[in-house]
This record gives C-alpha cells, structure tokens and sequence, in this order.
C-alpha cells in the first residue's frame, strides 16, 4: 500500500488561478447586480393611491 506524505498532492498554482478567477467574478457580477438595482424605481404608496382613485373616477 502506497501512503503518500502530507506536502505531496497540492492544487498548486492552477488551483490558486482558478479560485481567484472565480472570486474576481463574483465581485464584478455583484457590483454590477447593486448598479442595476439602484436605477429601479420603486413607486411610493401615495404614487399608487392616487393612480387607483384616477381609474376608479372614469
């Protein structure tokens, strides 16, 4: 049986490359999800009152 030695088997800098990669990704796509929510507008409460009592009038 052949038992290998703790320091032997690594993910090396592949591995290292990899996971950065992946993380740098992570970051941009959330930076770019919070740029896209911030442009929704949400209608406040008053905005949608008054709409619904225009439409009931006609």
């Amino acid at each position: 049986m052949n038992v290998l030695a703790a320091g032997d088997i690594s993910p090396g800098i592949l591995g290292f490359t990899v996971v950065a990669l992946i993380g740098l990704a992570l970051y941009v796509l959330v930076k770019s999800m919070n740029k896209q929510i911030s442009k929704i507008e949400v209608p406040h409460e008053a905005d949608l009152d008054q709409k619904s009592e225009l439409n009931a009038d006609n």
